[in-house]
């Protein structure tokens, strides 16, 4: 069976799926490579406003393969992290549709969207100490800011797994969507419908905000930083289509 990352375009929203269920999606150095260049991809066509990352049912997917780990020095870690961490760096807003396992860096995979959605089938599983590997790609940064330090260390230190309920209690997960994979997919891209609509160039501005507001200790640093993105905004093509439509609307309605 032929193992690929599948892309494909729903109107704004660009569909990203490691397609290898065999091997339950794990990455292969070819797999995350093929990943990191679907990423791309989907940043360079300015149709594509958000990205929603997924895996061939049943599993979402089951971690690196453990095979190329084996035998993996830094060259080959770094390797294996390049596609996660091109979702993790995307400038494109970016949703993880779990619909089944996501195992060691499977769980990177999805901690590096913005958003994740699970199915009910869907199980968070850190497996790294339980290989006897320590955590690589940034898992212990990405996971403690996802579900704060108790759990995190409770899922890093003591290999506690969440099945999609307990993803979702802990805030890992904006949600469960009760269904198959399809209905999955379908939540996803009406969750990304609103960045899909919007004028690319202000979604991109306002995710580059959200990261770096992210650190910052002081309201008044953050106004600094959203301000020049606004003005900019307010005088775009995008804004004033937009008022002049709402003010037909209003205009109308009297």
């Amino acid at each position: 069976m032929t193992e690929r990352i599948v892309s494909e375009r729903h109107g704004g929203v660009a569909v990203v799926t490691v397609d290898a269920p065999a091997r339950r999606n794990s990455l292969t150095v070819s797999l995350s490579t093929e990943l990191a260049e679907a990423v791309a991809e989907a940043e360079r066509d300015v149709r594509v406003h958000a990205l929603v990352v997924t895996g061939t049912p049943p599993a979402f997917c089951a971690g690196a393969d453990l095979t190329t780990l084996g035998s993996a020095g830094e060259e080959g870690l770094r390797a294996v992290y390049a596609g996660f961490l091109a979702v993790a760096r995307s400038t494109l807003p970016t949703i993880a549709a779990v619909g089944g396992a996501a195992v060691g860096a499977g769980l990177n995979l999805a901690l590096a969207a913005d958003v994740r959605l699970a199915g009910p089938r869907a199980k968070f599983v850190p497996r790294f100490l339980e290989l006897g590997l320590h955590p690589g790609g940034g898992f212990t940064w990405m996971l403690q800011r996802a579900v704060g330090a108790q759990r995190a260390r409770a899922m890093t230190l003591f290999g506690q797994s969440l099945d999609a309920a307990a993803a979702e209690a802990a805030g890992l997960t904006l949600g469960t969507v009760h269904g198959d994979h399809g209905d999955l997919l379908a939540a996803a891209l009406e969750l990304a419908e609103p960045a899909a609509e919007a004028p690319r160039d202000v979604v991109l501005a306002t995710k580059s905000s959200l990261r770096q507001t992210a650190a910052m200790a002081e309201h008044s640093r953050a106004v600094d930083t959203e301000l020049e993105p606004q003005l900019k905004s307010l005088d775009s093509p995008g804004f004033a289509d937009r008022l002049a439509a709402m003010r037909a609307a209003i205009g109308a309605a009297k």
